[in-house]
């Protein structure tokens, strides 16, 4: 069993609840397994910080129905590191999701309450009570029953004003039979700071251990842990004889069959404060086709010597782009690699890096690798939501005309340097929204051994994407 937090809307407190909850746990030494819905990178860093456990990601868009049961399966019945408890953090409000192809009269496919019902888990309900009373139960009433079968465990009241104000939401609530399994005050203690595109991630917070500790002590001195813990607690008898399920996705219990016999392929991740984002799934793929992940800072080392490809995953590139300019070593040296035929998968910001120079919000303008003949320019708006990606050629990650989901989250754009056939790669996908009624538009950026798009992937239904990719790093070793 688990717990899915979930919200009235975005800003309601969810996050602030699971972290709460999460370092409550903790300081109570029990392993606890973190999950969260949709594409988020930034809050799984949190997650990952407190419970010293990768968080997973669960989105049906980006994967598949099928593999987020399959994932919320395999983490729950780790049987190397069996967490005793388990915890997922929804997306936005309880049932804002999109409407897609999968369910055409409806718009809650990948929300939180379309997770709640793929893994038939029960809900704590977060309700932002800063700005009502009464009314309290007029909304936790509306979002009980829109769906029936969305099982709600209780209600979390969030900044609470003071007892008199409790008194009056507990009143209100005491017709409707849900319980109440936390009440957490208003209070300026707990802030963590925000930038353009949400959280400033873990790593770039030099004062987080105090923050969390206070989140502990909020936890374990504000929730119902009595009737909290049973539903909480991932027990035996819900896995039965699965618990110990191969790591493999897709049954693989062997390297791919293109590996065997080869030397561990080594892929050098771009791991850093400018570059974090990366599904965590995606890595461990990699590792059990047979990957050897060395990660290095673009902020400050040389590429790493003696591997077969990159990885850049997205971040905030231009927060630190003076800094990576001043990197000269690494640039010349990322450059030299992709000019060698070096295969490399860039993401978002990846793909910024490796463009002739990054803009930032100020207009300076900031040296980058150069491959892509193209300034990544930073502006006001910005470009979010899922997409449907044909690719238009060949890439180390894709075959021509194979279609992909995936998702778009950034403030930057793509300014050509140069006209001209040859300094200007091909476009790499052809992109439209998750309607049928999106226009399409041309999107990435492409050479024989280069895929960079703004476009964030998730390969966990799709085992191919990664096993492309290493074939191509093979190619590249054998070639050398």
């Amino acid at each position: 069993m688990s717990l899915i937090i979930a919200g009235e809307r975005s800003g309601a407190g969810k996050t602030t609840i699971t972290l709460a909850l999460l370092a409550a746990l903790k300081s109570r030494g029990v392993p606890v397994q973190s999950f969260k819905v949709g594409p988020d990178y930034i809050d799984p860093m949190f997650h990952h910080y407190v419970t010293g456990r990768p968080c997973r990601n669960l989105d049906p868009i980006l994967t598949s129905e099928d593999y987020v049961r399959k994932c919320f399966a395999k983490y729950t019945q780790d049987c190397q590191k069996p967490p005793q408890y388990a915890l997922v953090e929804g997306v936005m409000g309880l049932f804002d999701g999109v409407k897609t192809a999968h369910q055409p009269d409806k718009n809650d496919y990948a929300s939180t309450a379309h997770i709640a019902r793929i893994l038939d888990l029960p809900v704590i309900f977060v309700i932002d009570c800063s700005r009502l009373s009464g009314s309290v139960a007029a909304i936790a009433h509306g979002y009980c029953t829109l769906d029936s079968r969305i099982k709600m465990a209780g209600v979390v009241l969030n900044r609470v004003g003071s007892d008199r104000h409790l008194e009056l939401l507990k009143d209100a609530l005491e017709g409707l039979n849900l319980p109440v399994l936390g009440v957490l005050r208003r209070t300026d203690e707990i802030s963590i700071p925000d930038r353009h595109l949400g959280l400033v991630p873990s790593e770039e917070l030099g004062d987080l251990d105090a923050v969390i500790e206070r989140l502990a002590e909020i936890g374990n001195e504000c929730f119902d842990w009595g009737s909290l813990l049973p539903l909480l607690e991932i027990k035996t008898a819900d896995v039965g004889q699965a618990r110990c399920l191969p790591h493999q996705w897709g049954g693989q219990h062997e390297r791919h069959s293109t590996f065997k016999g080869l030397d561990l392929i080594k892929i050098a991740v771009a791991r850093d404060k400018a570059f974090n984002f990366y599904y965590q799934d995606n890595l461990d793929m990699l590792e059990e086709l047979g990957a050897e992940l060395v990660f290095w800072s673009p902020l400050e080392e040389k590429m790493p010597v003696d591997v077969e490809g990159l990885y850049f995953g997205g971040g905030f590139p231009e927060v630190f782009a003076e800094k990576l300019s001043e990197n000269k070593r690494g640039l010349e040296a990322v450059r030299e690699a992709i000019l060698g035929g070096m295969p490399v998968y860039a993401e978002c910001g990846g793909l910024m890096y490796l463009c002739e120079e990054i803009i930032d919000f100020e207009g300076k303008n900031w040296r980058g690798v150069g491959v892509i003949p193209a300034s990544a320019v930073m502006g006001k708006r910005l470009t979010l939501g899922y997409r449907q990606c044909v690719a238009l050629q060949d890439s180390p990650l894709l075959a021509k005309d194979q279609v992909v989901w995936g998702h778009e989250f950034h403030r930057s754009s793509l300014t050509l340097c140069y006209e001209g056939e040859e300094k200007t790669p091909a476009r790499l996908f052809e992109i439209r929204g998750i309607s049928a009624q999106s226009t399409s538009e041309l999107e990435g950026w492409g050479m024989p051994n280069l895929h960079a798009s703004y476009v964030h992937l998730h390969w966990g239904a799709t085992t191919e994407l990664p096993a492309r990719f290493l074939e191509s790093c093979v190619k590249f070793k054998q070639q050398k």
